[in-house]
């Protein structure tokens, strides 16, 4: 470092004043050196025409030449230079070094803006382009070396463009290439680093907004800080007329007359997420920030700013940009004593004094004490202070009465039981839920009301109030963490949040449930998260009965039958069957239901959607097609669906049937006259596609229809005699063991021709070896397709619900005895016949208990894997804990292995 100015500079002709200051800059800045190496006339220059002079022909000089980003960089070190000796020496005051920079970075961002525009349409001028500073520009309190933050809005109606070319290209090209000719570095430096990140949602928008888009996000969208920022909001560029009308339009939703305490709370989560991530900076000394640390630059700002947006909407003259202009009006107004308006003022300017010394060192954009003791010395020296110690002897007290003061404003605030900051990860890990640190990121996320739903101040104050019975809810959890995914996945999508967080806030109860649901029932949770309506059914399923088979029909008839067209049906029917399903499995979740009620409640919605779609379908084809005379619709339930036994993953296994003669051609129809199995096929198929087809709503069911007759390679219906035929002559065991559960979901008008067709094929007489035989082989079939995966696969595995219900169908066949759908009743029947242990009863239950509430949680076929959803399983089973359901499935399973086992060995034909 040299100790002293060259000779040549040294006899620049500089007063002893400036002479002094170009010294101090010459050993302790090293930006400020090269600057008078490279250009040593500039101190002589300012020595002849003073500082004024010197930065009025700065200023005048940007528009001398044709290359403007040169100008502009070689004016910038002008500024830089003439502005710190001003600075140094005490011939500027605070006010007039930061107006200086503020007034030449207006002068710059429009002299970009002016070359953007001519140089893809010359002679164009920016007219419908404007640039809207925000931050210490905005308030023309510019930092020595600072960012500009910057808007840039269009009104695509006026902005200058080539031919053809779309408005918001334009201007977004515009924009770039602004933001370009500012901070591009080249070897003559640059002029402003660009930060156009505070501009309405910027991860999404271009980095130029349409006028009238802006209008509308900062008058219904924009957030609390976002608003609060325009407080040093100006227009800075471009066309300023357009810039001021948007200021003026957007007024009464900056300085808003009913703004509270509570209003401002995310400008305290700002202030106090920066205040603990400096924490290891919070002792004053080496490393200490002077702008985000504790009583620093930032939280004198977040003083006035707080007060001006509490009170600025009632009273305009405390709506000043400035700081120091901020607190007089605060103290005028009574809202602050005059004692501490002065200090606070005094100590910022203190502050902004020592921030712009650091940053002329080396041009660097810190606010930091530096570490090193001789960089330390350095910026004492250019403080004027006879040494670190001295100078910080001077701000130490004006850190604590600022920090102080901040403090006690931020108490005055509505205090949501919830703490923030530092505290809030001390206030999750005394609840007891973890992992603490991902809780605590989700709080602060949901805090900063990124999501549209948590935006107001009415759904904040809700949460707020909400949020310490969602905590100790989901502390319940052995592992909060994957439930509160799902949460923030629901509050993603979650239109509104007002009325959802106020149900909680009056009825804690709900935040079990929903951490119920978020941490139990992952499938139940996804559903919420893409359909946040269903809300609704979830507090129906915890609170109401289930219905009756009647009442689903009706109210399913009533939703998809009014719709105004097929498509609109169809969304109807996945909206409904959708919202049913979602109940049943909050009721099962909950307990309100039991199992086998769950189950047959899923089978009743199944019937009340496809009857209702079946008429839908039916009518719509008959429009086109004409109707088939004297023929009906029949459609058979099979499996699961024929026993009314459903799971939540369950297809429906469907026979389609038609009444009549097959070769009667449909009568009336604006299309082509089919053969009433062409008919029927056709209408049919378009079933199929009504119910599995997914839509916008959502899907449906998944049909699987190979029980039909011949299979895949069989027409999708036949005829009810061509059913009967089949059944009596072709059908192989497996479907008449299949035929044991069919049950009439459409076509009851048939219902006594249908039943003989399915009594002649049941009870026709077998070989008993023969039965048992073919069984057997059925099942060692499957068993090799789907061999199980452990103890809790319990409808694959040996000793399964497949083992049982085969066992069940082949007494049936074998006895004609015991003939019923539904799987307990046979069951029960068979048992009382002496055909089967009673034991089995309990078996089934115990394994059809577990089968259709595993569907909702993890792990179904491996086990849950948490403690908690563990221990709820096993109490929905009517267990009292996980070892005793786990003993209670292998005690079923033993027990239906013992059975298989004494039906199928070689040689029993019991």
């Amino acid at each position: 470092m040299s100790s002293s100015l060259p000779e040549n500079l040294a006899k620049c002709g500089l007063s002893a004043t400036f002479l002094s200051a170009a010294e101090r800059a010459w050993q302790h800045a090293p930006f400020l050196r090269g600057i008078m190496r490279r250009d040593p006339q500039w101190l002589d220059e300012i020595g002849r025409t003073g500082l004024d002079g010197f930065i009025a022909a700065t200023m005048a000089g940007v528009h001398a030449g044709q290359d403007v980003p040169l100008a502009l960089r070689h004016a910038r070190r002008r500024i830089a230079l003439g502005t710190a000796i001003g600075d140094l020496a005490g011939a500027f005051d605070l006010s007039q070094v930061v107006h200086v920079l503020s007034d030449f970075a207006d002068l710059a961002i429009d002299s970009a803006i002016r070359s953007a525009f001519h140089d893809r349409v010359p002679g164009a001028s920016p007219d419908g382009f404007t640039a809207l500073a925000l931050g210490k520009l905005g308030s023309r309190e510019l930092n020595y070396s600072s960012d500009v933050d910057l808007i840039f809005l269009y009104d695509g109606d006026r902005i200058a463009r080539r031919p053809d070319e779309d408005p918001e290209r334009a201007a977004v090209r515009i924009a770039r290439r602004t933001a370009e000719i500012l901070q591009q570095p080249t070897r003559d430096g640059y002029v402003a680093r660009v930060d156009l990140r505070i501009r309405p949602d910027a991860e999404v928008n271009p980095v130029a907004i349409p006028l009238r888009r802006a209008e509308i996000y900062y008058q219904s969208e924009a957030l609390t800080w976002e608003r609060a920022a325009f407080i040093r909001g100006r227009v800075v560029a471009g066309d300023m007329a357009m810039g001021e009308d948007f200021l003026t339009q957007i007024a009464p939703f900056i300085w808003r007359r009913s703004l509270d305490y509570t209003a401002v709370a995310d400008i305290e989560d700002m202030s106090l997420r920066i205040r603990d991530h400096y924490d290891e900076r919070q002792t004053f000394g080496p490393g200490f920030d002077l702008k985000r640390g504790r009583g620093g630059i930032r939280e004198v700002e977040f003083f006035a700013q707080v007060q001006q947006l509490i009170f600025g909407g009632r009273d305009p003259s405390l709506r000043a940009s400035d700081t120091r202009s901020a607190l007089t009006a605060l103290q005028q107004a009574g809202h602050v004593e005059p004692a501490l308006a002065a200090s606070l003022a005094a100590h910022y300017e203190r502050l902004r004094n020592a921030e712009h010394r650091l940053q002329m060192r080396e041009d660097a954009q810190t606010h930091s004490i530096p570490t090193r003791k001789d960089d330390r010395a350095a910026f004492a020296a250019l403080c004027d202070a006879a040494g670190y110690r001295a100078w910080a002897s001077t701000v130490m007290p004006g850190l604590a009465l600022a920090a102080e003061a901040y403090d006690e404003l931020t108490e005055r605030a509505e205090r949501p039981p919830v703490p923030r900051g530092s505290a809030l990860a001390d206030y999750v890990a005394s609840s007891g839920a973890t992992p603490r640190g991902e809780i605590v990121k989700l709080i602060e996320k949901w805090r900063t009301r990124k999501y549209r739903a948590l935006r107001s101040d009415a759904a904040q104050r809700e949460f707020e109030q909400a949020l310490p019975l969602l905590i100790e809810a989901f502390a319940g959890l052995r592992s909060a963490a994957n439930a509160l995914r799902r949460f923030d996945d629901f509050l993603a999508k979650l239109p509104s949040a007002f009325r959802f967080f106020a149900l909680i806030a009056a009825n804690p109860a709900l935040a079990g449930l929903l951490a119920r649901v978020m941490g139990h029932a992952p499938l139940l949770a996804g559903k919420l998260a893409r359909r946040p309506d269903l809300f609704d059914a979830m507090l129906g399923g915890a609170r109401q009965a289930l219905g009756t088979a009647e009442e689903f029909h009706i109210a399913a008839a009533r939703i998809i039958g009014r719709a105004a067209d097929f498509e609109r049906a169809l969304d109807a029917a996945r909206h409904w069957a959708g919202e049913q399903r979602f109940r049943i499995g909050v009721a099962l979740l909950e307990g309100v239901a039991t199992p086998a009620a769950a189950a047959r409640a899923y089978a009743d919605t199944a019937d009340a959607v496809v009857s209702a779609l079946t008429s839908a379908v039916f009518n719509a084809f008959s429009r086109d097609h004409g109707k088939v005379p004297d023929a009906d619709p029949i459609i058979l339930g099979f499996g699961r669906y024929g026993g009314r036994a459903l799971t939540e993953h369950s297809d429906l296994d469907i026979v389609f049937l038609f009444s009549g003669d097959h070769t009667v051609r449909a009568a009336n129809g604006t299309g082509e006259a089919l053969t009433a199995a062409g008919w029927f096929n056709r209408m049919f198929q378009r079933l199929v596609s009504a119910l599995t087809v997914p839509t916008a709503a959502g899907p449906l069911y998944e049909v699987d229809t190979r029980l039909r007759p011949s299979g895949a390679q069989g027409l999708l219906a036949v005829s009810l005699d061509t059913f009967a035929a089949y059944q009596a002559k072709e059908a192989w065991t497996w479907e008449h063991m299949a035929l044991t559960r069919a049950r009439i979901v459409i076509g009851h008008d048939h219902a006594d021709a249908i039943q003989d067709i399915i009594d002649t094929a049941l009870h026709r007489d077998r070989d008993p070896k023969r039965l048992r035989d073919e069984v057997a082989d059925m099942r060692a079939d499957m068993m090799r397709a789907h061999p199980g995966t452990g103890p809790f696969d319990v409808k694959h595995g040996r000793g399964g619900l497949i083992d049982l219900e085969f066992i069940i169908h082949y007494c049936q066949l074998r006895s004609h005895r015991g003939l019923f759908t539904d799987l307990v009743e046979a069951l029960t029947a068979l048992v009382d016949d002496g055909q089967l242990p009673k034991a089995l009863l309990g078996a089934h239950r115990s394994l059809a208990d577990y089968l259709i509430i595993s569907r909702l949680v993890e792990g179904a076929t491996k086990g849950p894997g948490g403690a908690a959803t563990r221990a709820l399983v096993a109490a929905r089973c009517n267990m009292k804990d996980w070892a005793a359901l786990k003993a209670d499935i292998a005690s079923a399973r033993r027990i239906i292995a013992a059975e298989w086992k004494r039906q199928f060995e070689k040689g029993s034909t019991t």
